[in-house]
């Protein structure tokens, strides 16, 4: 996909995007730019966009919440030239339709873009190739964003992308309309360090550095350099200095009780998101001290990680001491409560959800094989999904295989849906969150 460079940092005016509707933008995009500038309108199965997407869910009214909140962002849109500068205010997405046709037909969705950017956004005169695959994997809108950036100044002659104030790069790397001030610290820890250590896990090609721009002793303004990874010989895939482990994230396992061995044994195999979800799980579990003590951390995170726990079960702040009765001692320094989730983003997270538990179920049918089963399922694999797989994808699964980190998601995730084709229905998700125990979602 060819993607214009103003519309890689898109900083919200109202309104506020998220890591799905991004995608959602990036599928149509795509689709825009292969039916051509001078289409009117575009026009494209329902199921071929929720695949692009990676949506994974025949949920429409999921999907018409994220179609709307695109449509009720304002974006403002700068371009220069030599002879004129010109500043546009505009809708992120102009009329969307979804037609149900009938039994037997496609259901078809239609869309449009505002006719001020349109030109810019279908044929771009300075572009970035995005891949959709490489781009769909990461787990954050943050490292989403910057994904793009880095694959836009990585041919660059300085390799430095923007240079733009915190509050700037805040609305940018959260897809928020509403920040008005930014602590640097808070922004630094929680959404950029954890973005480029996404990008260095999930993108063969380059990594990302921030530098920092003080005046004074503040940091006033940021932007970041795109540094190219060398590609590595077959030979040096194994070597004692290549980066496979996100260092930081083992030593989180191993602080709680899990050998070293054991630690990096779970990472290698376990979606790194779902390895930091559950540890924050896990850790907000053991600072409340309204619960009973942990005996084994390490055992409780296994079982947290196999059933699934992390973003299902608020930990109740109050329900020792409701146990207790009235005169419990009231514990000074509870979490703050989380704001009450509006019905789609709830939908999205049990989806989420039920989409990891699919994986790892995937993952251990496969383990369990025997050989040549596993050979057989490789082949298939190759033959249906090798050629529409990311180049660098496609590279790491053919070094690796299933043991590569950036191949094996998208390997677990076709086993799995090859094994269980059926979609999960809204009434089969809230029975899944039933079973696992969601409450107040």
């Amino acid at each position: 996909m060819a993607k214009a460079n103003e519309a890689i940092a898109i900083r919200p005016k109202r309104g506020r995007l998220t890591l799905l509707s991004r995608r959602i933008y990036n599928a149509l995009l795509y689709h825009s730019q292969r039916q051509g500038v001078d289409e009117p309108v575009y026009q494209l199965p329902l199921s071929e966009l929720i695949g692009d997407a990676r949506f994974n869910s025949n949920n429409t009214e999921l999907l018409k919440a994220h179609l709307r909140d695109m449509q009720a962002t304002t974006i403002e849109w700068s371009t220069s030239g030599p002879a004129l500068r010109r500043w546009v205010s505009t809708q992120l997405l102009g009329t969307v339709t979804i037609e149900e046709q009938g039994r037997g037909r496609p259901c078809m969705v239609t869309w449009r873009y505002p006719d001020e950017i349109k030109e810019r956004l279908v044929k771009p005169h300075q572009y970035t190739r995005v891949l959709l695959e490489i781009s769909g994997q990461m787990r954050s809108y943050s490292a989403a964003v910057l994904y793009e950036i880095g694959a836009r100044y990585l041919t660059s002659p300085g390799r430095l992308s923007m240079r733009e104030d915190v509050l700037w790069w805040a609305a940018v790397l959260t897809g928020r309309s509403d920040i008005k001030e930014v602590d640097y610290r808070f922004l630094k820890r929680d959404v950029i360090s954890k973005a480029l250590a996404e990008i260095d896990a999930l993108c063969e090609d380059f990594s990302i550095e921030l530098i920092e721009h003080k005046r004074g002793r503040k940091i006033e303004e940021i932007q970041f350099r795109v540094v190219p990874k060398v590609q590595q010989r077959l030979g040096d895939i194994s070597s004692a200095d290549r980066n496979v482990f996100d260092l930081e994230l083992v030593g989180r396992l191993i602080a709680l009780g899990i050998k070293q061995e054991e630690a990096q044994d779970l990472y290698a195999i376990t979606d790194e998101g779902q390895i930091r979800a559950t540890l924050d799980h896990v850790e907000q579990r053991l600072r409340n001290a309204a619960m009973p003590e942990l005996k084994s951390p390490a055992a409780y995170f296994k079982d947290a990680l196999k059933k699934g726990y992390a973003g299902l079960k608020a930990l109740p702040p109050t329900a020792g001491a409701a146990a207790a009765g009235p005169a419990a001692p009231a514990t000074p320094a509870q979490p703050p409560v989380a704001p009450a989730l509006s019905e789609g983003e709830r939908m999205r997270r049990i989806l989420e959800l039920w989409e990891n538990a699919r994986m790892v179920q995937a993952r251990a049918l496969y383990a369990e094989m025997p050989e040549a089963d596993q050979f057989q399922v490789r082949a298939r694999f190759e033959a249906d999904r090798l050629d529409l797989l990311a180049a660098p994808i496609a590279r790491a699964w053919r070094r690796e295989g299933p043991a590569s980190r950036i191949a094996a998601s998208s390997f677990h995730k076709w086993l799995a849906q090859d094994t269980w084709p059926q979609e999960p229905n809204e009434k089969a998700l809230l029975a899944f969150a039933l079973e696992r125990g969601v409450t107040g979602m």
